[in-house]
């Protein structure tokens, strides 16, 4: 299959990419600019340049392609609704070519903000009312293409999709701990954070994208749920770092942007994705490849 991928220079896209052509796909990927292409190209995929904000370059890779795969998102945390409103609006133009083609398209969401009282499960949906989801738009859209002829699906990761060459939330936090000489964690640390090993991610991306159900929802969850005193305590003991808690509004201060995603708690079930899709995690869990000299 030749798959239109967005994301593709990214820490979860680039393990897509190895991913599809090991399978034997081929990959189109979308670059935003000359060096993105240069390293897509060295890893032997075709280029197609455009932006997120481009949509008609959008709609053409999508024209190209037998399937999509969108994980791209602007991560700007300091204006997340003008990053989602971006990204619904590449997701319609995505949907919008691919209107009655049967083919399949994955889109990107999260885990983070749908906490519940509850492991979430494929079946909970997140609430258009509240402004802590403010990428449900993008899965609502997502899954009414499934009633216009595509095999769309929302594929929803967790807060540390983590392996070697990780950027995310736990290297904040190792940078934040080396900052301030303490690995911290919120209040009694109590609160969990689900987790993935990127190259099980990619498995599924792959998974979703040759036998996915059109209006379904996957999880990308290998680890549900840890307890946070349990990452702070693999990253003070690594770093030789004293382990302390922080009420909510130091906690806030002490880690800056990340304080509310470090203090959110959030459990996760996969049973249904995994027993719909065969997919298994295989690789090593958040705490066993926190301890890994690759973080530090």
């Amino acid at each position: 299959m030749r798959v239109f991928l967005t994301g593709a220079t990214g820490f979860i896209g680039s393990a897509i990419v190895r991913e599809l052509k090991g399978a034997g796909h081929s990959v189109l990927a979308l670059a935003r600019t000359g060096a993105a292409a240069e390293r897509l190209a060295a890893a032997g995929v075709d280029i197609h340049r455009g932006a997120l904000e481009d949509l008609d370059s959008l709609r053409r890779g999508a024209a190209q392609a037998e399937g999509v795969i969108h994980t791209a998102f602007i991560h700007d945390f300091a204006n997340m609704p003008a990053a989602c409103e971006t990204d619904l609006l590449a997701i319609k133009a995505m949907g919008d070519e691919l209107a009655g083609s049967g083919q399949p398209f994955v889109v990107t969401s999260g885990l983070a903000l749908l906490a519940t009282g509850h492991a979430v499960t494929e079946d909970d949906a997140p609430d258009l009312r509240s402004a802590i989801t403010p990428r449900a738009h993008s899965e609502f859209a997502t899954l009414a293409l499934a009633e216009r002829g595509v095999r769309a699906s929302i594929l929803r990761l967790p807060p540390s999709v983590h392996g070697a060459g990780d950027h995310g939330f736990v290297p904040a936090l190792i940078a934040i701990a080396r900052q301030q000489g303490v690995s911290a964690y919120v209040n009694d640390g109590a609160n969990r954070w689900p987790a993935v090993h990127r190259l099980d991610a990619a498995r599924l991306y792959r998974l979703a994208l040759e036998k996915g159900r059109a209006g379904a929802r996957y999880h990308g969850v290998a680890d549900t749920g840890i307890p946070t005193r349990q990452i702070a305590t693999v990253i003070g003991e690594r770093l030789g770092l004293p382990i302390v808690g922080k009420a909510r509004d130091a906690a806030l201060e002490h880690f800056g942007w990340i304080g509310n995603f470090f203090g959110i708690d959030c459990t996760a079930s996969s049973a249904r994705t995994q027993a719909e899709l065969n997919w298994r995690p295989e690789q090593p869990g958040l705490l066993e490849d926190l301890a890994e000299a690759h973080y530090y």
